[in-house]
């Protein structure tokens, strides 16, 4: 029995993944090196690839600064009642719950050319939806669980007794977090980080709402590859599909590295 499980196993893992992949660089090669080389060097896949790494910078860090603040006033901050931070944390999980297609709606509605907001926006310059803000917006609200989630953890794990001692000697805020907190947290910040970044590049469905994947403007990796598809030009698709595939690989590995890494020390 025991052997039948691992074997369903295997089973599944080819079919979900190993099976999907191979075909996914057959695809890519099936026109030679040639080809898929040309398929990443094309105007608008440089474009599109250097519009996702854009993305993914400004959301790292973004996630990253407001996750470690999210995380510290849900597990520290006293002040905040036991039904507020319960209601923080359902926020926080909205993404869980909600499509990213259903969260780019939302962003629309909110921040476009025929909402008020979006309209007081404009009248100042500043195109949010259509435009890379909202590519921003979209995405962060996808990988905001990410960081938090990670960090929290370690917050309620180590308690708050060696901030407090820092408090009474006369630390300062900055410097307590700076000399005691963070080397607590900053593993569960890198994890948060390789996280968000696989996340970011392989977001697709809010961006596709939010960008109006207009060629050369608003276009990313993964909406290339959608319109790639829709054209029927596999080799194309295939070929940003694998670049994006074997970079958040690269990620995880990495992150099982340093994992390893910090078991050692």
């Amino acid at each position: 029995m025991r052997k039948l499980w691992i074997g369903l196993t295997y089973l599944v893992f080819f079919l979900l993944i190993a099976a999907p992949l191979g075909k996914m660089t057959i695809g890519a090669f099936s026109e030679g090196f040639g080809g898929f080389w040309n398929a990443l060097t094309r105007p608008e896949a440089l474009h599109a690839l250097m519009m996702t790494g854009f993305v993914v910078v400004v959301v790292t860090l973004l996630n990253t600064l407001f996750g470690i603040m999210m995380a510290l006033y849900l597990v520290r901050a006293s002040w905040l009642g036991s039904r507020v931070k319960g209601l923080l944390n359902s926020i926080v999980d909205l993404p869980y719950a909600v499509s990213p297609v259903i969260g780019g709606l939302m962003i629309v509605l909110l921040l476009g050319p025929e909402s008020a907001l979006g309209a007081v926006f404009e009248q100042i310059g500043l195109k949010i939806v259509y435009a890379f803000p909202g590519m921003v917006i979209a995405t962060l609200f996808v990988t905001f669980p990410l960081m938090v989630r990670e960090i929290m953890p370690v917050l309620q794990e180590i308690g708050s007794q060696q901030e407090e001692a820092a408090s009474t000697l006369g630390a300062y805020g900055w410097t307590t977090f700076w000399k005691v907190t963070w080397p607590s947290i900053r593993w569960a910040v890198i994890y948060g980080v390789i996280l968000t970044v696989a996340r970011s590049l392989g977001e697709f469905g809010a961006v596709l709402v939010v960008s109006g994947n207009i060629m050369n403007k608003t276009q990313t990796a993964t909406t290339l590859v959608y319109q790639d598809v829709e054209n029927f030009n596999v080799t194309a698709a295939g070929g940003i599909a694998l670049v994006l595939a074997a970079f958040s690989a690269g990620l995880l590995l990495l992150m099982e590295w340093s994992k390893r890494r910090k078991e050692v020390h």
